[in-house]
């Protein structure tokens, strides 16, 4: 058999890893923390060499498109992930930490979808009066209008049950990321 040595085509830095690709997403209502767990996985991975991207996927639809409504910004949201996870994927990232507020099942496979991996989804829970102490200083009209919907949907229980797991998000950060990544067997 003759042995073919592979080149890159562009300027990344290619790198096989034998390991699978994989995500997780971490999901819960404004203010529950998923944007903190998530970079503190992120720092654990970088600290022990690991190939990751951590998104979040908020940012993937904030956008000024005049639409007004949940379904076109997810819809823009999953495209974007789509195509930046694909260059992550061929840039040799191989866990890939993910942090949005997804209320169905249907929102679930749709991110698993754009993102092109296997994805476990941690959910994070919060009481409310934990929330509204962490966002006591955050006073912006957007701020409160989120902590506004987030007593909402955890009224409502808005995306409960569609996780793999849902782990208490009233510890120290650090406590809760090496949670999620021993869920994940990730430690």
């Amino acid at each position: 058999m003759r042995k073919v040595r592979i080149r890159p085509t562009s300027a990344y830095s290619w790198r096989v890893n034998a390991h699978r690709a994989e995500g997780v997403l971490l999901t819960g209502v404004y203010g529950s923390g998923k944007s903190s767990v998530a970079e503190e996985i992120a720092y654990l991975l970088e600290q022990r060499g690991e190939l990751y991207a951590l998104l979040d996927l908020d940012y993937l639809s904030w956008a000024g498109t005049g639409a007004d409504d949940r379904v076109a910004e997810f819809g823009l949201m999953l495209q974007n992930l789509a195509a930046v996870a694909a260059n992550y994927r061929r840039a040799g990232i191989r866990l890939f930490v993910l942090a949005y507020f997804v209320r169905s099942p249907g929102e679930v496979q749709a991110v698993r979808d754009a993102l092109g991996l296997p994805l476990r989804v941690a959910r994070l829970t919060v009481p409310l009066p934990v929330i509204e102490r962490r966002l006591a200083g955050e006073v912006s009209s957007g701020r409160r209008d989120d902590l506004r919907e987030a007593a909402s949907s955890i009224a409502a229980s808005a995306g409960a049950g569609v996780e793999d797991v849902a782990i208490s998000n009233d510890r120290p950060v650090g406590v809760v990321a090496q949670d999620v990544m021993t869920f994940l067997r990730w430690l």
